[in-house]
């Protein structure tokens, strides 16, 4: 069967796609270097399309000074990593002046981030992302292609939760790459952090219930085994909610609850095509899925997870330092202050925690545990000013504000306060697709 142009393509992107899920989410500088390479290929690629260059050049457009003040937000990041004369370090940055002068180093020039080689690999991840924005307005610009994305996420969703439940039932033995003895009684799957593979499930489930309810309301092409579709996708759903049960993130099971009951709202108050068969749906996933099916594979530990912020005000032992979850962020809200115009750089707070707390030992925070928190003193006030008005346009347009946005913005606000799932790549993928999908408009 020969394949259509728009599916090579589309197919290409879900490999890139798969590889950052498999490796750990592209959460590491090589995998940064990867997928900024890939991506790059891809969009070169494209460009060759005379219709899709023509649709690129019509995003560009309708878009340019949203991605002028983005390409400036990335000179800004070029800007962390130069190194500056030390007299011009002192005006930019005042606290890394200070590391500086108490390190007694001999050089005379320093940047103003506090980890340039970390720095230097996220402006090559936060290139990939605007990239990723072309490509996708590019290759998908209709319902159909957006279903076949919710499929492909669907089905890889099934996949990841199969093979971390079938590892997490056999004791979580590391196999290949995958370090699961980290987490000896949690599913992690492909990551090596619970949360993570949670909050990805979770958006492997929104994906699954779009496309049962694009069958129930007609927008998916109509056959004759639409039946045995929804069935397949059912069964996918299962074993999603099983991975995010089984992963006893907090985070991710409060997302899980949170999806399922904006939908079932939706369904019964607010949808112009109301669908008792897609009603029926989120009833059985709520009462089955994760009532039942969260007893068994939960039980007492999920509920022990919930108890009491258990997970908030436990410690980060070491020889001179106990921190709880909820004095790391109090302090990266001091270190913002800190490091207020010009932030210490991106992927740097672990350095930046280490130069504070100098005998934590082998037992250190590498994120802040809020995104929000860490995105602040990264970038600075200078930074956040000028990502946040590359955004803005996105949520002054009334064609942001449906059902689909509402849910991801609501996700990604309880991420950005209480996680620190935003820093890593897929899942700021996954909030970029959804959010160029959720506009397309025919």
């Amino acid at each position: 069967m020969q394949l259509s142009k728009n599916k090579k393509y589309q197919y290409l992107f879900f490999i890139i796609f798969s590889i950052n899920l498999i490796f750990n989410g592209g959460n590491s500088n090589l995998l940064i270097q990867i997928n900024f390479i890939l991506l790059g290929l891809l969009f070169f690629f494209c460009q060759r399309d005379k219709n899709y260059n023509l649709h690129f050049k019509n995003f560009y457009n309708k878009n340019k000074i949203s991605i002028s003040f983005y390409l400036l937000f990335l000179l800004y990041l070029f800007f962390q990593i130069l190194p500056l004369p030390l007299e011009f370090l002192k005006f930019f940055s005042p606290e890394k002046y200070k590391y500086i002068i108490d390190l007694k180093t001999d050089s005379s020039y320093s940047a103003i981030t506090l980890s340039p080689s970390n720095s230097y690999f996220q402006i090559l991840h936060f290139i990939s992302l605007i990239v990723l924005v072309f490509i996708l307005k590019m290759i998908f610009y209709t319902n159909r292609h957006k279903n076949r994305f919710y499929l492909f996420l669907s089905l890889l969703g099934f996949v990841a939760s199969l093979f971390a439940v079938t590892v997490y039932l056999n004791g979580n033995p590391d196999f290949f790459i995958f370090k699961n003895s980290y987490y000896k009684n949690v599913a992690t799957g492909f990551f090596f952090n619970r949360t993570v593979f949670a909050v990805f499930l979770v958006f492997t489930l929104i994906a699954s219930l779009e496309l049962i309810k694009n069958i129930e309301i007609k927008k998916l092409s109509k056959k004759k085994d639409n039946f045995f579709f929804k069935i397949y996708i059912r069964l996918f759903i299962i074993f999603i909610t099983i991975g995010i049960i089984s992963s006893f993130s907090r985070i991710g099971n409060f997302l899980l609850l949170i999806t399922v009951l904006f939908y079932l709202i939706n369904e019964l108050f607010y949808s112009k095509n109301k669908s008792s068969s897609f009603r029926n749906i989120i009833l059985l996933i709520i009462f089955f899925d994760i009532f039942v099916l969260g007893f068994y594979f939960g039980s007492a530990e999920l509920i022990e997870r919930f108890s009491v912020l258990k997970e908030e005000f436990s410690q980060i032992v070491s020889i001179n330092t106990n921190l709880s979850r909820a004095q790391i962020i109090n302090f990266s809200l001091n270190q913002f202050y800190n490091f207020f115009l010009f932030g210490y750089g991106p992927g740097s707070f672990e350095i930046l925690f280490q130069l504070n707390f100098k005998n934590s030992g082998s037992y250190y925070a590498d994120h802040a545990h809020s995104d929000i928190i860490e995105f602040f003193g990264e970038f600075g006030l200078l930074g956040m000013v000028l990502i946040i008005i590359s955004i803005f346009k996105l949520f002054y347009n009334k064609i942001f504000y449906n059902f689909d946005n509402c849910l991801s913005v609501s996700c990604l606000i309880v991420i950005l306060i209480f996680d620190f799932s935003l820093h890593i790549p897929i899942i700021q993928f996954l909030f970029i697709i959804y959010f160029s999908l959720n506009n397309i408009k025919h």
